[in-house]
């Protein structure tokens, strides 16, 4: 009898132990708890939650497919805080199929030729939707929630990259975490799920078109969504598609727009396909996106969401590379911006890279354990901004009171003469006179241009050479007086550091410094374009894309002006030339310490 006793009772010991487990917090941070931290423990299931749109016109309201992740002391009466990642990518997407990606090669203006449209094979095996955030959260006393977007993978719904339905699916689920919405254990079936095992408050995160979602969700206002981590958010397509009217592609992907990415995507019920084909891609979005003039429209408007942010009551920590030339920095900046201004608890963290990249741990824990467990760490308090200095870790990001940094004022420099090899930037406008022509060729990188001695193919305009660092931070903008050769040109703009720096050595931070481009078609508005005269001048104000670098020391700033960009511009026939009218012409850099730190450095 003793020897059945004494199993027993340690048994009964160790669910005592396992029920009495809960979160524990230091320093302002959820600490990892070993009775949570056992995978093989976990609790994992998934279900589909009901939608209020109809978006795949079958009749009935769409359920978006969701899935999972807890601690097993959840099933005890422990009620946890969720993470919650959506994603369209959960299910596989097309292959870069040939012909999948527009023809750019074609003149401005002019009709491009039909593309090839391909099919997602999907993948995956149910209950697990992804195994993404469960390592990094659940230990730390969170349960993590995944769901497919409307049209892919297990999820009802057309994929309609920015419309309504890709923000009111994660609002259900969120909705659903809080009682106020319908979970059910099939996509068609009347069984119930309920979230009883949730305080209700949720944080969002994740990367790239994931980091756009919690946005999305964002702006509906729904209440339990307490925080967001948007890491490389696109919030705006057309600023993803577009540059101030011009047809731009997204770095990398020369040629995507966005019904290829609804092509890329679409791994959603096979039977429901066509429908949503014809419906989403060869009507609403092939009469919205524009193609020809690449203008700002409804359509845009409507995929632009720093126009939804109202509603919007979650504390907002954005993430950001400063060279990202896919999702630019101005994605992350133009709402961190807005959320500010409108009150709301914000923090930006950009570091010197790519695409990607999520704030340090550190932060991202504070963030929630303010937020959604209602630790009083005081991260509210913390500095706005946090900048990974060019030579540091990205764990390792140095703090500012806000960004841009508030001891940035702007400096104004004017242009001189010297095409076709270097002219000169400066201070003084009394010597900016006179005009510049380049001859377009988009046979020639925009690292070829910056490099060479001599060309015709650009115009560039260089500072003297540093006496001591420079801190850029901000964003820089461009005037610029300009006369095309036809009625359409590709203006592209580039601010470099020189000398160009190669080898085995060079950083991603050694020689551009920021991009920008525009139509000179839209120099009064980028909702309306006109047909340029040829010969005659225009002038536009545009910016480029925000930054915060450092310029050293013996180096010199480089502004790069040139028509067809190889990497993101349609690719029009060489020969169009581009005047630019110097004395019409200036470069407004935001500088840490402003005009006399300028002087410093250059006199």
């Amino acid at each position: 009898m003793k020897k059945l006793i004494i199993p027993v009772l340690f048994a009964l010991c160790f669910q005592l132990k396992a029920q009495e487990a809960k979160p524990v917090f230091k320093d302002g941070e959820a600490q990892i708890v070993e009775a949570f931290n056992d995978a093989s423990k976990w609790i994992r299931h998934d279900l589909w939650v009901e939608t209020t749109v109809d978006s795949d016109g079958d009749g009935r309201l769409d359920r978006v497919h969701v899935d999972v992740t807890r601690p097993p002391q959840t099933e005890n009466g422990l009620k946890l805080p969720v993470v919650y990642e959506t994603s369209p990518y959960y299910a596989g997407v097309a292959g870069d199929a040939p012909g999948l990606f527009w023809n750019v090669k074609h003149e401005l203006g002019e009709k491009p030729k039909p593309r090839t449209h391909v099919e997602v094979i999907r993948r995956g095996k149910r209950p697990i939707i992804s195994n993404s955030q469960i390592r990094q959260w659940v230990p730390r006393g969170y349960i993590v929630v995944h769901s497919s977007s409307p049209g892919t993978g297990l999820s009802d719904g057309a994929p309609t990259v920015g419309g309504d339905n890709e923000s009111l699916a994660p609002k259900a689920v969120i909705d659903w975490l809080n009682g106020r919405a319908k979970g059910y254990s099939s996509r068609e079936g009347n069984d119930e799920v309920k979230a009883y095992w949730t305080t209700g408050k949720v944080g969002m995160t994740g990367t790239s078109y994931n980091g756009t979602l919690p946005l999305a969700a964002a702006t509906t206002g729904v209440k339990g969504l307490e925080a967001i981590i948007p890491v490389a958010p696109n919030t705006s397509y057309y600023h993803y598609y577009r540059s101030n009217g011009l047809v731009r592609s997204p770095g990398g992907y020369l040629g995507e727009d966005i019904d290829v990415l609804y092509d890329f995507i679409h791994s959603g019920k096979e039977a429901n396909r066509a429908r949503n084909n014809t419906v989403v891609r060869d009507t609403e979005m092939a009469n919205g996106m524009d193609r020809i003039t690449g203008d700002y429209n409804d359509f845009w408007a409507g995929r632009d969401y720093l126009n939804e942010m109202k509603p919007m009551k979650a504390a907002l920590l954005m993430s950001h590379g400063f060279n990202d030339w896919n999702v630019m920095p101005e994605h992350s900046y133009r709402i961190y911006k807005k959320a500010s201004e409108m009150g709301l608890p914000t923090q930006i963290y950009y570091h010197q890279n790519g695409h990607g990249g999520p704030p340090p741990m550190r932060m991202m824990n504070r963030w929630f354990t303010r937020y959604l467990f209602g630790i009083q760490n005081e991260v509210e308090n913390d500095p706005k901004a946090w900048i990974v200095r060019e030579n540091n870790e990205r764990s390792k990001p140095t703090s500012y009171a806000n960004y841009p940094n508030p001891a940035a004022k702007n400096v104004q420099l004017h242009l001189i003469a010297g095409a076709p090899a270097a002219g000169t930037l400066t201070i003084r406008s009394n010597n900016s006179k006179g005009t510049e022509t380049l001859v377009d060729n988009y046979s020639f990188s925009a690292e070829a241009l910056a490099k060479a001695d001599y060309t015709n193919h650009r115009l560039i305009y260089v500072s003297p050479i540093l006496k001591e660092d420079l801190h850029i931070s901000g964003t820089p903008s461009i005037t610029v007086k300009a006369a095309s050769s036809k009625p359409a040109v590709n203006l592209s703009v580039y601010l470099v550091s020189l000398p160009w720096n190669e080898g085995r050595r060079v950083k991603i931070t050694d020689n551009i410094i920021t991009k920008g481009w525009a139509d000179l078609q839209n120099h009064k508005s980028i909702r309306k374009g006109k047909p340029l005269k040829p010969g005659k001048f225009y002038e536009m104000t545009f910016d480029f894309q925000p930054d915060d670098q450092i310029i050293k020391k013996g180096q010199q700033i480089g502004l790069m002006i040139f028509s067809s960009d190889s990497n993101y511009t349609l690719l029009p026939k060489p020969g169009t030339e581009l005047t630019v009218d110097l004395g019409g012409t200036t470069l407004t850099i935001p500088v840490v310490g402003g005009l006399e730190k300028f002087k410093n450095a250059t006199e």
